[in-house]
């Protein structure tokens, strides 16, 4: 069959604008005199062009400042894929002020810990999701007021101000912002330890669009559409590649297998977004004729194992296109669709370099797997460390260079293999789980002694959430009973999966648990498994 493809450009300067235009307000403002009426952005309820997404910008800014938001503030949001998420990141930007978009599923202590680390004083939320702030301790938090994004009261009652969504205000003057001022913070979900909020400057979403769109060769003409989530970075960044391209983009609240493709045709889609388990979900259902219907010709979909790639796009008319980027990074390492290599994620694109370096940052030889490090030639490229984190930030950019915690190889031609995590981190449906926080929140039960969280591969090549417990002495405490205590306390898709109870666990001779003995051990015939328990995860 043939297949829908064009080569992605490999030179930036025909995008590039001067360092003082590399800003959310100067991109805004640029966009709409070049084309103003033409469409930038639909959450399928409502439409902007570009002028429209210029005016919310002013004006929500205008009902910012008018609340006591300054530049410099941070203002917390959380909601899902829907135009007053992308109005409020607007509003801020405009008026200099910093959104720290949530995740709709953080819950417990690590919704505790951002609200804390950020120190937000204004939190914009769906009605729908109070319950998840109700539950805080609000003596600990810097929160003065809640903005509810739907009619409707709170789930709970809250101890601070709590209103409707002002409308928009009087149109806000555009601060004088620098590329290096930041525009939002990205609370990653954590590797061994609590969450990190990745600073990242307004430069850095510009040079995203840019890298990013010349990846997957985006041009004016495309229609770009997304299920993945706006508060994480793939799909925020979705939205500088329509405004630096003059694309338009089109966001759905969520990834549904059975209307992908419909909604592929509805939207008139040319370019998509997937990730991991998503393709072989895909894969898994019986074809339908949608599947051949849409104008898609390719999808940015990095971590898709490299056994389903050939028969996705022979499928569906679809090229998956990998790469690798991290929300401190950019868009540093991919390459066309014809250059792939099966496995690999590609060659480091101009304007980065990377090394591949031991345990001492010595570099490896190329074969040598070692830890994958980065930095770009552009100004405020990556981001500019963590926040209220001076300790991490420097341990990650240590020696000039970010560390990624990953390993890899590069092999002589400059392809480079994603291997394995240095450290303990979780990859499921899209999601980077911390361990700390999910044992955090079993050590919390008062019939738990010791717990180790850890992955396991799935059916569907990701990771699972796995625990090990050793129990109290006289304690007895059922498997449903535990995963109902940590619904309320996780987001769902950090609840364990798979649980082991032992008398207990293996340790080295200081003390400290081996999980990579529970690891080779993984799931046996003893291990309890909540998708074969019948009891189902509430996801809200």
């Amino acid at each position: 069959m043939e297949l829908k493809h064009i080569d992605c450009p490999t030179d930036v300067s025909e995008w590039n604008v001067a360092p003082s235009q590399r800003t959310l307000p100067a991109l805004l403002k640029a966009r709409a005199t070049a084309r103003g009426n033409a469409i930038l952005f639909s959450d399928r309820t409502t439409v902007w062009t570009t002028s429209d997404a210029l005016d919310a910008a002013a004006r929500r800014a205008g009902a910012l400042a008018a609340a006591g938001v300054k530049r410099g503030d941070r203002v917390a949001l959380m909601c899902s894929n829907r135009v007053e998420f992308m109005e409020i990141v607007l509003g801020c930007g405009w008026l200099g002020a910093i959104v720290v978009p949530v995740n709709t599923a953080s819950r417990g202590p690590q919704l505790q810990h951002v609200l804390e680390n950020c120190k937000a004083q204004l939190i914009v939320i769906e009605a729908s999701l109070t319950d998840a702030i109700a539950a805080l301790d609000f003596s600990r938090v810097a929160l003065k007021a809640v903005w509810l994004i739907n009619d409707g009261a709170p789930a709970k009652s809250l101890p601070v101000y709590c209103e409707q969504l002002p409308p928009r205000g009087e149109a806000h003057e555009a601060a004088d912002v620098r590329p290096g001022d930041t525009l939002a913070i990205l609370y990653t979900s954590g590797t061994s330890g609590l969450s990190k909020g990745v600073v990242c400057p307004h430069g850095q979403f510009y040079w995203w669009g840019i890298y990013s769109s010349r990846h997957i060769g985006i041009t004016a003409g495309d229609t770009l559409y997304t299920v993945l989530p706006l508060f994480h970075t793939n799909a925020l960044n979705s939205f500088f590649q329509a405004l630096v391209t003059g694309a338009k983009l089109i966001v759905d609240k969520k990834f549904s297998a059975s209307r992908f493709f419909a909604a592929l045709v509805e939207t008139e889609a040319t370019v998509t977004y997937l990730l991991g388990a998503m393709v072989p979900i895909l894969l898994s259902k019986a074809p339908t004729d949608m599947e051949l219907r849409h104008k898609v010709r390719i999808a940015l979909a990095p971590g898709v194992p490299e056994q389903f790639h050939a028969s996705f796009t022979e499928r569906c008319g679809i090229h998956l296109l990998d790469g690798f980027g991290t929300t401190e990074s950019n868009c540093v390492i991919g390459c066309g669709v014809a250059d792939q290599r099966a496995g690999w994620m590609g060659r480091v694109a101009p304007g980065f370099e990377a090394r591949v370096v031991d345990e001492n940052d010595e570099p490896v030889p190329d074969g040598h797997p070692g830890e994958l490090t980065l930095r770009a030639s552009e100004p405020f490229a990556f981001s500019r460390g963590y926040f209220s984190m001076p300790e991490a930030t420097v341990e990650a950019w240590r020696n000039l260079w970010f560390h990624t915690g990953d390993r890899v190889i590069r092999d002589v031609d400059g392809y480079y293999k994603f291997l394995d995590r240095l450290k303990d981190a979780i990859r499921r449906r899209g999601e980077n789980i911390s361990s700390f926080e999910v044992e955090h929140v079993l050590l919390s039960h008062p019939a738990v002694e010791t717990a180790a969280v850890f992955a396991v591969r799935s059916e569907l090549a990701e990771d699972e959430v796995m625990a090990a417990l050793v129990l109290r002495d006289g304690e007895i405490l059922e498997p449903l009973e535990l995963i109902r205590y940590c619904e309320p306390r996780l987001p769902y898709f950090a609840v364990p999966r798979f649980l082991d109870f032992l008398r207990e666990l293996p340790k080295t001779e200081n003390g400290k648990i081996q999980k990579y003995r529970l690891r080779e051990k993984g799931v046996t015939e003893r291990t309890w498994d909540l998708e074969t328990s019948g009891y189902r995860l509430r996801r809200s």
